[in-house]
């Protein structure tokens, strides 16, 4: 890297001693792409031995497969991009990453102050342009190679990157205006020989350490809680947590103290893996939760709730229907329940909380009460591994059952996530299964898998549906300009299948025209556009998917299995499994 003395000008080592202090506070990849104004920050990250560069034609990928990265690692993966427009692209994935607490750090190029509402080219008011879904925003000094002022650059990296990541965790601004000359060309006298060495080198190590506290109860009031959650009907329910995600092993702790069963999102952390050696998982809830159950079993006492929101309606809806004490456990004093059924907000960080608390309690849980959700678990899976007609929701099933291990799975919103919930057993597979669920849209979706990808050595999945592919094609170039290798099953069902799910559906016209949006598109070109290989098959042969797929993740390179099938059969199957299910668990838990 550059050292003191051999900076050209006063743009190069501003960027320089920035780059410098994320290095050194753990920043170990960055996504760039290309543009003039950004060009110090992005000389000074290529330049630097400690950060890899993925490269990244379009901004709107590239910060979704930023995002994925630190959605897999927790860490962050910063964004570059020159000034304008390019800024602007960023905003959907910031937008995802403020509602689903993913530590982002934008790095966007301006203009100087004074072409600010001049009408200058690709100058557009980039101050505070992403408004309140940043945790923080700096529209940073203008470079100048003074003591103070590197000093408070330096410490401006380490704030950032300790509000990104943060309680609650998520994206920060940070905008940088620069004056031409923007390449590191010699500017005689631009940067004095002798400027101090702290603040043109650093410190050994980051600039400013920080040390992030985790919120906890006190004492008293912990067994206060503890003395509230001493009943035998109790329910865990683990929503989508935020990486790292909540502790499976204080998860299990909890569980085999307090007695009480342990509802699991996918997308939890806790679902699938080493929890499922030593704890009962209940997974198959969304196929039989609802009016008839609740209506046959007694509600709950008592409910700790840690995570987002669950994925599953008739779980939500399950909760907000019974008379229990619910506890939503939020380290950042967040309210994640959209029912407002819930009776109490617990500050604090979960895994902690629950590790403590299973120190406290003593089993009250009741037998008859696990063995109920237990029982009504196994009878869903029976259902599901009766034969019976295709719908979608078995690609899921065979993904799960098939995936290599460890492998980490990533899912489309609309119905590959909600299929994975249903169909998506438990399994002592190392899964790490992560998804956009944020704010739920279907924008970024590969490029986000790819990110995950990039950041570990495990097999890759994505399972998306055909729109959001098409949403997301140039995402694909990630496949070989950051060299990740992906498996992708395409559920092509020729439009949106999930409107088959809303009253809408008996609207028609406009129900087809303006909702499904049926399509028509030849995906197979991408085989050739994007080095890829291409294999179809259709929907109802099963054997031939699991037989695809397994070559699939067996093999080097990339894949994709498109499966064609029909999105109004499928939801029609995914009724009739229901009524079964619910009938098996009635008389099996009468």
């Amino acid at each position: 890297m550059t050292r003191r003395g051999t900076d050209p000008n006063r743009n190069t080592l501003w960027a320089r001693a920035f780059v410098d202090e994320l290095a050194e506070a753990g920043v170990d990849a960055v996504c760039i792409s290309p543009g003039s104004r950004s060009t110090p920050l992005t000389v000074a990250f290529d330049r630097h031995d400690d950060v890899h560069v993925f490269s990244h034609l379009d901004e709107r990928a590239s910060a979704y497969f930023a995002l994925g990265r630190a959605r897999r690692t927790g860490n962050v993966t910063p964004l570059v991009c020159t000034s304008g427009t390019a800024a602007a692209n960023f905003h959907p994935a910031v937008i995802e990453a403020s509602q689903s607490r993913v530590p982002l750090l934008l790095l966007t190029a301006d203009r100087p102050p004074e072409l600010r509402d001049s009408g200058a080219n690709q100058t557009i008011d980039q101050e505070k342009l992403y408004g309140d879904a940043v945790r923080w925003y700096r529209d940073v000094a203008e470079p100048e190679p003074d003591d103070r002022k590197l000093r408070s650059l330096r410490t401006t990296a380490a704030r950032a990157l300790a509000k990104a990541r943060g309680t609650p965790a998520g994206p920060v601004h940070l905008n940088f205006p620069f004056r031409k000359p923007l390449e590191p060309t010699r500017v005689d006298g631009d940067v004095p020989a002798d400027l101090p060495r702290l603040a043109t080198e650093g410190r050994d190590g980051p600039f400013v350490d920080v040390e992030a506290g985790r919120p906890e109860l006190d004492d008293d009031a912990l067994r206060k809680l503890a003395s509230k959650l001493s009943e035998p009907r109790g329910l865990l329910v683990v929503g989508p947590t935020d990486a790292p995600g909540v502790d499976p092993e204080a998860v299990a702790a909890f569980a085999h103290a307090s007695g009480f069963p342990v509802l699991v999102d996918p997308l939890s952390g806790v679902r699938y893996g080493g929890l499922t050696r030593t704890t009962p998982v209940i997974g198959g809830y969304d196929a039989y939760l609802g009016e008839r159950v609740r209506d046959a079993w007694p509600d709950p006492d008592v409910v700790v709730r840690v995570g987002a929101s669950p994925t599953s309606k008739p779980l939500r809806k399950y909760l907000s229907n019974s008379r229990a004490t619910q506890y939503v456990v939020d380290p950042a004093a967040g309210w994640r329940e959209a029912e407002f059924a819930a009776t109490d907000l617990v500050v604090a960080d979960p895994s902690r909380l629950l590790g403590r608390l299973s120190r406290l309690l003593s089993g009250t849980g009741s037998r008859d009460w696990r063995e109920r959700w237990t029982a009504a678990d196994a009878a869903h899976e029976a259902v599901l591994d009766e034969e019976g007609e295709f719908c979608e929701g078995r690609l899921l099933r065979d993904v799960v059952d098939l995936a290599p291990d460890p492998s980490t799975l990533f899912v489309s919103n609309s119905m590959p996530v909600r299929d994975l919930d249903r169909f998506g057993a438990p399994t002592t597979t190392s899964l790490t299964a992560l998804g956009n669920r944020g704010a739920s849209g279907i924008d970024g979706i590969v490029s986000t898998a790819l990110g995950a990808g990039s950041a570990t050595t495990d097999d890759l999945t994505l399972v998306t549906g055909d729109l959001a592919y098409y949403h997301d094609m140039n995402g694909l170039l990630a496949l070989g300009r950051c060299d990740v290798d992906a498996t992708i099953v395409l559920i092509n069902n020729d439009g949106g299948g999930i409107f088959h799910m809303l009253p809408i559906e008996r609207f028609d016209p406009p129900f087809t025209s303006q909702f499904v949006t049926p399509h028509g598109l030849d995906f197979a070109p991408t085989e050739d556009l994007y080095d890829l290989s291409f294999a179809r098959v259709e929907g109802g042969d099963r054997q031939a998917f699991r037989e695809r797929y397994t070559d699939a993740t067996e093999r080097e390179g990339s894949h994709v299995i498109e499966v064609r099938t029909d999105a109004e059969s499928s939801h029609r199957v995914r009724e009739e499994l229901r009524e079964r299910t619910v009938e098996r668990v009635l008389d099996e838990t009468a």
